[in-house]
């Protein structure tokens, strides 16, 4: 096979008496495959491989066989960290750590052997071998034809990152948030091309930073700023179960309607304000006057906070009481609309539903999701998990709603008076005591869109 192009640098800011965290940025093919197999599934979005793949002679029935079974793979199992307060920090997820697997090994061979115990091994296998026969396929549709350019990129982003001290943006974000890292960890950053596009995919997980970079990027500071916004995501993860704790106790002894849903929000918002608002004005010597992300709660909230933020950062503070109250002050004030708003509210939700389906119709309708979760059973059991999470709760009932309405109300104080007729369709929302919205949907024939449109 031949050897493809990588660049790697280190970001080593050893002292004299101690060392600091690493840096490396790198591009990863295998990552790079494993992430163009992903994009060409049939459930995945339109998308520039796609659109690559679909128009050039691969398309064929041999390698749509290779996609079918590569969509069969079940390769994320997550587990939670049940001593920390419910979403303050990520859960587990294999495909994360396969992943960063994928980068951080050089063969295929190196990948399954440190991957092994994850997912089954056969599925190990399965997920390699796919990896291999789409190699070629990915290095003559993509990368070899955007090599010239995307090879440049990378280099001139590593000269970008060391000539504008990554790390020292790494620790001014490891102060506000109260926050550690064990230097021995390096952050390994892996990029790969993105033809025919002008925005990025970013994300982070682990130690581990991965995006699309455009091939004809022109704004190093605008990737720079990307990857430190992931990279604060990561360190707000990493805080201490004691940090987190407190964190989780001041917003739940805040006497505003809003502080749970400002909460949710909260991780999004401190991300981009300190990725694509501070470090962004340290660039290129003012504020970015257009939006900071892509979607208005989080958008809107960061600059609205900004100035506290950035007041944090001067003084060398790190987020407490006084912060977390004032958050919640402003989003109360400029905001108070958004808790209702069925676009902002069910980024965070815990569906229950008999027809499995309604979770791909919820996901179609609500593309844009947070933190989410699923049971396909309606009992005792399963709406006292849901009760105890803080997440936007949704009920959709199709059968024996009677006997589905009077659990509901023997676990929800908030629905007493509450007196539905179960023959007929309904969809009514609640706003519960623990500051989250309950939403009960009766569906018989319309559809979920429909029913969604009913509630206010």
């Amino acid at each position: 096979m031949k050897k493809i192009f990588q660049l790697t640098f280190l970001f080593l800011t050893s002292l004299i008496y101690g060392q600091k965290t690493t840096f490396t940025i790198k591009y990863s093919e295998q990552l790079a495959v494993y992430l163009f197999i992903e994009s060409l599934s049939e459930h995945y979005p339109e998308n520039v491989f796609k659109t690559e793949f679909q128009k050039s002679k691969y398309n064929t029935e041999r390698y749509n066989k290779i996609i079918s079974k590569f969509d069969k793979l079940i390769l994320d199992y997550s587990f939670r960290f049940e001593e920390y307060p419910y979403g303050s920090k990520k859960n587990m997820q294999t495909n994360d750590l396969l992943k960063k697997n994928l980068i951080e090994t050089n063969t295929l061979n190196d990948f399954k052997l440190r991957s092994a115990g994850f997912i089954p091994i056969q599925t190990l296998s399965d997920l390699a071998s796919c990896i291999a026969e789409f190699t070629s396929v990915y290095n003559d549709l993509i990368y070899n034809p955007n090599k010239e350019k995307f090879e440049k990129q990378l280099g001139d982003m590593i000269k970008y990152s060391n000539d504008n001290n990554i790390v020292g943006y790494f620790e001014t974000g490891l102060l506000f948030y109260n926050s550690s890292w064990d230097n021995a960890i390096p952050f390994v950053s892996a990029f790969y091309p993105l033809p025919n596009s002008k925005g990025f995919t970013a994300q982070a997980f682990c130690n581990n930073f991965i995006s699309a970079v455009q091939v004809d990027l022109n704004s190093n500071k605008d990737l720079f700023s990307v990857m430190m916004h992931e990279t604060y995501h990561i360190v707000y993860d990493e805080q201490s179960f004691e940090v987190k704790t407190e964190i989780d106790t001041y917003f739940k002894e805040n006497k505003s309607i809003c502080s749970n849903y400002a909460y949710q929000l909260m991780n999004e918002v401190l991300a981009t304000g300190l990725g694509n608002g501070y470090v962004y004005e340290k660039l290129d010597g003012k504020l970015d006057p257009g939006d900071w992300y892509n979607r208005k709660y989080i958008n809107l909230m960061a600059k609205k906070i900004y100035l506290l933020m950035k007041e944090y950062i001067d003084q060398k503070k790190a987020m407490d009481k006084n912060f977390i109250d004032t958050y919640i002050k402003l989003y109360e004030e400029n905001f108070p609309e958004w808790i209702d708003e069925l676009d902002n509210i069910m980024t965070y939700r815990y569906v229950l539903s008999e027809n499995e389906t309604d979770l791909r119709g919820i996901n179609k309708l609500f593309r844009y999701r947070s933190r989410t979760e699923f049971d396909s059973e309606i009992t005792e059991n399963s709406i006292n998990k849901m009760k105890d999470t803080p997440l936007t709760k949704v009920v959709i009932i199709s059968k024996n709603t009677a006997e589905k309405v009077k659990l509901l109300k023997n676990k929800f104080p908030e629905l007493k008076e509450w007196k539905p007729n179960a023959n007929k369709e309904f969809a009514n929302k609640f706003f519960l005591n623990d500051k989250s919205q309950l939403i009960i949907i009766n569906q018989k024939e319309s559809t979920l869109e429909a029913l969604f449109k009913l509630i206010k």
